[in-house]
């Protein structure tokens, strides 16, 4: 049984809809980023070749392609962090909003009002970023504990399913740091690390429901994300195919970057939406067990850090 509801995650979608609007603009612009600047890079490319062979040219239109990819991937790297906060952040807390009854502005002053809420709880887009690495962290080392027991199964030939396994679990927790930067905005703490942390020992004490629901969304998810990469192959190829040096493999480049856009402006925060539901469900009335806070302290360095940073939250402004 499922502890989410389908049609109020499509619903919270419906009502944020400025928020996809924004996330289709923000995602498709950098997926054409990517197009563009590989395709300049593979003519860049082609032109240079033309000095040498035939064979050489396409090389060389290939090695432009490559650098132009590169150089998009390593612009936008230094660009996640505005992502997180004013895209991802912003639609998380307009979604807390409604889940929590409050009425919201329409329009555009939807997405200003839910800016102002993550200003307020975040006052830099480098700390909710430097949160967000932390719960990454620690969730990973949750996902090793999950393994661990399962590793110590004395099944014979075990071993391919539990290879299957670890990798469906680091498909499925994908989005739990969403969720509990989540829970963090719907804490109204001051402490934004002491949620966190209070955050991810509620989700390792409830790990077992949590996967249940995320294994239904990880293949909801990606199944629906391949039937758009193969929807979006017929004009990523023919794009591809007007690449100087006709790159067909670009095609393949393309459409996963066309499919990603989608992916990622649409889908998941749809299943954020329904994980969201799922963990405030299952954590309701709960109080973090101190033996999963000390579980979590010895296996990862950077929950203690965590700690201590909640723990120093008083002698100095970290979030």
């Amino acid at each position: 049984m499922l502890d989410f509801s389908v049609a109020r995650a499509l619903g919270l979608m419906a009502r944020t809809m400025p928020f996809l609007v924004l996330r289709l603009l923000v995602y498709s612009g950098i997926a054409l980023a990517y197009v563009l600047l590989t395709s300049i890079g593979a003519g860049l490319g082609w032109l240079i070749g033309a000095a040498g062979s035939d064979e050489f040219q396409d090389w060389a239109a290939v090695f432009g392609g490559i650098f132009g990819f590169g150089l998009t991937a390593a612009i936008l790297y230094f660009l996640q962090e505005y992502v997180l906060y004013i895209v991802k952040a912003g639609h998380i807390a307009v979604m807390i909003e409604l889940m929590e009854g409050r009425p919201l502005p329409q329009g555009r002053s939807q997405i200003e009002h839910a800016s102002a809420v993550v200003r307020q709880r975040f006052a830099e887009s480098n700390g909710l970023f430097a949160l967000d690495q932390f719960i990454k962290g620690v969730l990973g080392v949750v996902m090793g504990l999950v393994q661990g027991i399962a590793t110590f199964l004395p099944t014979p030939g075990l071993q391919p399913l539990l290879s299957l396994f670890r990798a469906f679990l680091r498909v499925s927790i994908g989005f739990m740091d969403e969720v509990i930067l989540g829970y963090s905005i719907r804490s109204k703490t001051t402490n934004a690390w002491d949620s966190a942390r209070t955050g991810l020992v509620l989700y390792a004490q409830n790990s077992g429901p949590m996967l249940r629901n995320g294994a239904f969304l990880t293949v909801f998810v990606y199944g629906l994300s391949f039937v758009l990469f193969l929807f979006m192959l017929a004009p990523a190829m023919a794009i591809a195919y007007e690449t100087p040096g006709g790159w067909s493999a670009g095609g393949i480049v393309f459409a996963l970057l066309f499919a990603w856009a989608v992916k990622a402006a649409v889908i998941e925060p749809f299943a954020v939406a329904c994980m969201m539901q799922a963990y405030f469900k299952v954590t309701a009335g709960q109080a973090p067990d101190p033996n999963w806070d000390a579980r979590l302290a010895t296996a990862s360095g950077k929950f203690q850090e965590l700690k201590s940073k909640a723990a120093g939250w008083g002698t100095r402004a970290t979030v």
